[in-house]
This record gives structure tokens, sequence and C-alpha cells, in this order.
């Protein structure tokens, strides 16, 4: 069914439960794991100070980017789960859906962020992944109690 599951990880509480989520059901299938991190810096005009910052900034984003996908792979690890990494620089809910298309992802599993009654009016990550990915996302929501 899912050879190849691709969780966007970001080190948040709810990309933690998305990711707890997609590596349970990698271990029942004997499916891969592909954690992804996103950088996602501002997008332009930028203010000329911040342009000079850039490089060391893509730096500090790529480091805690590698740490996140360590600790993933950690947990995949424990769960006798097959894992490998991949860090994307983007908007990322674009990059998701290009990663899954590009690399034959089978589904897509993240957490989302609980925001209330309003949440369906602004939208997030999550929501822009479920309306544009050509594969399944499967989707954890985080509940008010877990905030």
């Amino acid at each position: 069914m899912y050879e190849h599951i691709l969780v966007p990880y970001d080190g948040s509480d709810e990309a933690q439960k998305g990711a707890k989520h997609g590596i349970e059901l990698a271990a029942v299938l004997g499916a891969t794991v592909h954690g992804l991190y996103v950088i996602g810096l501002p997008g332009t005009p930028r203010a000329l100070s911040l342009r000079d910052d850039e490089e060391e900034m893509r730096e500090e984003y790529r480091e805690y980017g590698e740490q996140a996908l360590s600790e993933l792979g950690d947990i995949a690890e424990e769960h006798g789960v097959t894992f490998e990494r991949a860090i994307r620089t983007g908007k990322a809910s674009e990059e998701i859906v290009e990663f899954a298309e590009e690399e034959g992802m089978d589904a897509i599993v993240l957490g989302s962020a609980y925001r209330g009654k309003l949440g369906n009016l602004i939208g997030g990550t999550t929501d822009k992944v479920v309306r544009s990915a050509t594969v399944p996302v499967i989707s954890q929501r985080m509940e008010a109690d877990e905030i």
C-alpha cells in the first residue's frame, strides 16, 4: 500500500504529533519514512541589513533542520523503521507537495496546530498541503488540551 511516507518535520509540537503517527504507520506497513525539513526564509523585498546575514541565517536554519531530522531519525530507529532525510528551502507547503511528487511518495503524514473555531478561515501549511497534494495526506490535528 504505502512504501514511502513523507513526514514533514520542524520539531514543533504539531510536527511531533504527525511524526509519531507517520512512524507508527510506517512500522505497521514496513514502509520507509522520508523526513523533510523546509527552510523558510522571509520573502523579498527585505531590508538590506537582513540580506547581509542571509547566508548565516540559512546555515543556522540548516543546522536546526539537521538536528530536528536527527531526532526524527532516532524515533524511526526505535520503531525499526527505515529513515531518509532531506532539507529544502522555500515555502513549506509548496516544497512538501513538490518533494512528494518528485520523489514518488505514496502518502504525506503531518501534524496540524489547533486553531480554535476560526482555524478553517485562517488556514496553514497543513491545509495548503491537503488542498494541493496529488498523493493521500493524513493530518493529525492537535486538540485544545494539547497546546
